[in-house]
C-alpha cells in the first residue's frame, strides 16, 4: 500500500520517481494507466510540484508517455542492440524476450540489381526471397527482406524459416555468418511497413542494409525496418589513443 513519503537526505521526487520506476517496470505493462497526479499527491503525501518532477524525469527517459487530454502510459520498452552480428533470435533471447517470426512469403524470384551485385549472383540466376515479420514478446519490432543464393543455400526455403536463418545456416549448409558490412539511416515507414510494424505511414524507423558473410562469400542480402520506438541501438566508442609526449 502507497504511504506518505519522509523528508531525508534523498529528495522526495528522487524517492517518488524509484517508486514509480519500479511500477512501471516491474508491476506494470506497456500501456497500462498510471495513477493520476491527484491520486499520486493524496497516496503518497506530495505536493503537485513533487509529482511532476518525477513524472517528467521518468517521460524523459523514456519509461512513460504522455497522452494530452488522457493522461500518462507505461512506454513500450525498446529492446536494446549492442550493434554486434547475432541474429534476431539471439538478441531477444540475450534480454530475456520471447522471439517470434511470422514468414510473409518465402520464393525463388529474379534478384534486384543490387543484390546481384551484393551476392555476387551471375546474371539471369534467381536467388531465394524470404520476407519475414519478427515479433519480441508478441510485439512487432521488424520487417526483414531478405535475399539468398540458391546456389550456395539449395532448399533453403524448405526450411522452417520462423526459426533463426542464420542457425539454420550453420546447421544445414556448415557456414557459419562471422561477418557483414551494414548501413543504418532513418526513413519514414512506407504503407506496408506501417501496416506490419502497427504504426503510421510515415512514423520514423530505422532502414537497415546489410551483406551477410561467411568468410569471403556472402551469405545473404537483407533489407530490414525497425519500429524506433521498440529498437535502440548502442554502442561503445573510443577515442584514438595518443602517442605519450616524450620528456
Amino acid at each position: 500500500m502507497p504511504v506518505h513519503l519522509r523528508d531525508s537526505a534523498v529528495p522526495k521526487h528522487e524517492q517518488l520517481r524509484a517508486i514509480l520506476l519500479h511500477r512501471c517496470t516491474k508491476e506494470l505493462q506497456p500501456g497500462d494507466l498510471m495513477p493520476s497526479e491527484r491520486r499520486l499527491m493524496e497516496d503518497y503525501g506530495v505536493s503537485r510540484i513533487t509529482v511532476r518532477e518525477a513524472i517528467g524525469q521518468l517521460v524523459n527517459e523514456g519509461h512513460l508517455v504522455r497522452v494530452r487530454g488522457k493522461g500518462t502510459f507505461v512506454a513500450s520498452r525498446p529492446v536494446q542492440s549492442r550493434l554486434h552480428l547475432a541474429s534476431f533470435s539471439e538478441e531477444m533471447r540475450a534480454q530475456g524476450l520471447r522471439p517470434t517470426t511470422v514468414v510473409l512469403f518465402a520464393r525463388l524470384e529474379e534478384p534486384s540489381a543490387a543484390t546481384v551485385a551484393a551476392l555476387g549472383i551471375d546474371g539471369g540466376r534467381k536467388a531465394y526471397h524470404i520476407k519475414r515479420l519478427r515479433l519480441a514478446d508478441g510485439e512487432p519490432v521488424s520487417v526483414d527482406d531478405g535475399w539468398y543464393d540458391a546456389e550456395v543455400l539449395p532448399g533453403l526455403i524448405d526450411l522452417d524459416l520462423s526459426a533463426s536463418i542464420y542457425e539454420a545456416v550453420s546447421v544445414h549448409y556448415d557456414r557459419t555468418i562471422d561477418r557483414a558490412e551494414q548501413t543504418v539511416s532513418a526513413t519514414a515507414a512506407d504503407s506496408e511497413v506501417a501496416t506490419l510494424l502497427g504504426t503510421k505511414r510515415g512514423a520514423p524507423v530505422l532502414y537497415f542494409d546489410r551483406v551477410s558473410f561467411h568468410g569471403d562469400q556472402p551469405i545473404e542480402h537483407c533489407e530490414s525496418w525497425y519500429r524506433c520506438d521498440r529498437y535502440q541501438l548502442s554502442m561503445e566508442v573510443q577515442g584514438q589513443r595518443r602517442p605519450g609526449r616524450r620528456p
